[in-house]
């Protein structure tokens, strides 16, 4: 079961919390393992609001199919799980190839517990329970490392003419510059992050306005209008475009 589709998270809205900021920088894609819900809950929240793609998942024995389904950033596993534990998921994950840094969420951090932990395969283990600032520290320490198959994280997307720098938060099409606000920036990252796939409402509205349940209102197609009227009215071709009764997918015309 992959909790936030069927647990109650206690979400908030950009429009209940205008006050809440986004940080400018690169969306990570995090795997959080975890059958705890209220410890799910807290950290998918904290995540989620830094501006990342969360997948949650209570169960090891998931995992693999997961990762070998979607390309992760970092996972952050919690050592005692249902059905598989946390080391032999991360040694089934390490001798299949799957080199992703991997974060280790333990009630015991000792010397034994973290020796076995980093034999297994972890980058990083934490004790828990943990304040939310450590988290987010240690998975973009883990990012920053780089580790997933040697290659570099990227510095932008592109999809056709269409460029975000990711670390000066600037997007153009072609040579003119688009001006974009904080929620824009965040929905064209997740659209440009999942670049020639199709992205549901659902996913739009955990991943951009922090909701795991149908607020009944237009938000996501209120952005997306405004999106479209930055992205693609002033140019000749579009490359947002809906599906319908599913959500939407940002793609080149030939894709």
């Amino acid at each position: 079961m992959t909790l936030g589709s069927d647990t109650d998270f206690n979400n908030i809205s950009d429009e209940l919390s205008p006050g809440i900021e986004i940080r400018e920088q690169r969306i990570m894609h995090i795997l959080l393992v975890e059958d705890d819900i209220d410890t799910a809950n807290f950290a998918v929240n904290g995540l989620v609001h830094a501006g990342h793609i969360v997948d949650v998942i209570n169960n090891g024995k998931e995992v693999m199919i997961r990762c070998l389904k979607n390309t992760y950033d970092v996972l952050v596993i919690n050592r005692i799980l249902p059905g598989m534990d946390g080391l032999t998921v991360l040694k089934a994950l390490r001798a299949s190839g799957i080199r992703t840094p991997a974060l280790f969420l333990s009630a015991a951090c000792d010397f034994e517990n973290r020796d076995e932990g980093f034999k297994a395969g972890c980058d990083d283990c934490m004790t828990k329970p943990y304040s939310f600032s450590e988290l987010s520290a240690r998975v973009d320490a883990l990012a920053q490392k780089q580790k997933f198959n040697g290659d570099c994280a990227p510095s932008s997307y592109r999809v056709a003419d269409l460029r975000m720098n990711l670390i000066s938060r600037s997007v153009t099409r072609g040579d003119t510059v688009i001006e974009l606000g904080s929620r824009e920036l965040l929905l064209l990252e997740v659209l440009m992050h999942n670049g020639g796939k199709v992205v549901s409402r659902s996913m739009l509205l955990e991943q951009v306005w922090q909701f795991y349940f149908d607020p009944k209102t237009s938000v996501v197609e209120t952005h997306i209008n405004r999106l479209r009227d930055k992205v693609d009215k002033p140019f000749n071709v579009s490359l947002i475009h809906t599906v319908p009764n599913i959500g939407y997918s940002l793609r080149a015309p030939h894709m």
